[in-house]
């Protein structure tokens, strides 16, 4: 049960007959990872990372079968019968390509995983690590959800998403989408700031699509479950907060890390949301050619 929920799945009344063969071979692989020694809270931990994603990719799914499958002057059977041989002829071809998907990331994350001495030492992965994350989003945002209808404003989140995937590039690894902005973070400075310039100049040069402002924070923060939790974290979304359009700025530690690879100019000290003394900002521009 405590699978089951940490799914996202609600829990079933125990006088219901709900479960079938499917849910029984679940849950022997579920016994498989818990008779190979992973720990239960680690287990439930990727369960509801799983079970957010999944939930996530059933809806973009359904809105695309629906828009390809709904006809003007349908009736409530003409789509549910159609939905429904759309739904068997898919779904066995979106299991394989879920698989696929999975296995290529594992595959591309394993790639980069460095244990350092000290962790082989003691016998464990690296937790709390130096990194710089980085947060760009669209100025203006919240006034175009009063001007635009909901198609028009999630089409321009999904245009930021396509564009920094495009853009972005290992060491530096596009973490997640938070509506109308994304989160950046690599092990160096230098390449996460490049990357943000890279991109809010992308976006002011593409027509019809706000303009983008970043800010960019180094220092401690912790992987868990392919999120990131710490200072840096915190200190860049509020960064972002303050910075112009088309503008990216880092904060004094990114600033002296790169000093040799950008053009920095100081904006002084900023009083940030969360962080108790005011910060020495500086923005960022590409190197003189």
């Amino acid at each position: 049960m405590r699978q089951w929920q940490a799914l996202g799945l609600p829990k079933p009344d125990p006088e219901v007959k709900l479960f079938g063969d499917e849910d029984l071979e679940a849950a022997e692989h579920l016994k498989l990872f818990v008779d190979a020694g992973l720990p239960e809270n680690g287990i439930l931990t990727v369960a509801r990372v799983l079970g957010e994603s999944m939930a996530r990719v059933g809806d973009a799914s359904r809105e695309l079968v629906a828009r390809a499958t709904v006809r003007p002057g349908d009736t409530e059977r003409d789509v549910g019968l159609r939905l429904a041989s759309a739904a068997e002829a898919l779904v066995p071809v979106m299991s394989r390509e879920l698989d696929y998907v999975f296995r290529v990331h594992l595959r591309e994350q394993l790639r980069h995983v460095v244990l350092g001495q000290a962790n082989l030492a003691r016998g464990e992965i690296e937790g709390a690590q130096e990194v710089t994350v980085c947060f760009a989003d669209l100025v203006g945002f919240t006034r175009l959800g009063e001007a635009l209808p909901p198609e028009e404003l999630g089409g321009m989140a999904d245009r930021l998403t396509e564009m920094t995937v495009e853009i972005t590039e290992p060491p530096v690894r596009l973490v997640k989408t938070i509506g109308d902005a994304v989160m950046l973070v690599g092990p160096e400075s230098a390449g996460v700031v490049g990357t943000a310039i890279e991109l809010v100049d992308t976006a002011a040069d593409t027509e019809d699509f706000p303009r983008l402002r970043s800010g960019v924070a180094a220092g401690v923060a912790l992987e868990r479950a392919g999120d990131w939790y710490g200072s840096p974290v915190n200190v860049a979304s509020r960064v972002t907060g303050v910075a112009r359009p088309s503008s990216v700025v880092g904060t004094r530690d990114v600033r002296d890390a790169t000093k040799d690879d950008f053009r920095w100019s100081s904006m002084g000290r900023r009083k940030l949301k969360g962080v108790r003394e005011p910060q020495p900002l500086y923005r960022a521009r590409p190197p003189a050619s």
